[in-house]
């Protein structure tokens, strides 16, 4: 089943950063690797994507830094694909083009 996933920047970087795999990230480790967007819109779009499900968590409420930096973090692999899909809208389109059967 696919979902249609729409993703702001800020989301798509905390979806990179964390990665698709599903392996865990430590939350120093992810505020280490954010890079330039400030901590209160980063906390937003990561409180944004828990709330959704798309990303799994230890902690429940993550409302300050220190929060974050005992937290774990990593995708929920049931959204994997459809995230995959949502980073990288292009990707999907060739696929489907390639399935294409000429008959």
């Amino acid at each position: 089943m696919h979902r249609e996933i729409n993703l702001s920047g800020g989301e798509i970087s905390i979806l990179k950063t964390i990665g698709l795999s599903g392996a865990p990230v430590y939350g120093k480790l992810l505020i280490e690797r954010v890079g330039e967007m400030e901590f209160a819109e980063f906390l937003d779009e990561l409180n944004g994507l828990i709330s959704l499900g798309y990303v799994l968590s230890d902690k429940v409420n993550i409302r300050k830094m220190e929060d974050m930096e005992k937290a774990v973090f990593r995708v929920n692999a049931s959204y994997a694909h459809d995230l995959r899909d949502a980073i990288q809208p292009g990707r999907r389109r060739e696929q489907q083009r390639r399935r294409r059967r000429r008959g």
